[in-house]
């Protein structure tokens, strides 16, 4: 049996499920340094609670793992957890002199 799918249909898959991977990858390392850091942190910085941080990353993950085929939440999600790793984690190391795992 002959398929009727065209083959480039499987490369824009793959594409699709490649960027999937690396969206929820940055988005889970961006939660998980939200969860270690200390809340007291986040008010001296002046940027949002760790709740809220936690919160919007945690939703977007979830949200890009279940709806892996819209690729709209998985580029929301990404974009939000650029800005917390380029944004607040800086200043966040900042404050905690620089020591630390992350």
């Amino acid at each position: 049996m002959v398929s009727t799918v065209p083959p480039y249909l499987y490369v824009v898959l793959w594409i699709n499920v490649a960027f999937m991977l690396l969206s929820m990858g940055v988005q889970a390392v961006a939660l998980i340094h939200c969860l270690t850091q200390r809340g007291p942190a986040f008010q001296a910085l002046g940027t949002l609670p760790k709740g809220a941080w936690a919160g919007i990353l945690a939703v977007l993950l979830v949200l890009s793992g279940f709806l892996y085929n819209t690729l709209l939440i998985s580029m929301i999600g990404i974009a939000a957890a650029l800005i917390y790793l380029l944004d607040v984690r800086p200043g966040l190391k900042d404050i905690s002199d620089g020591k630390g795992f992350w």
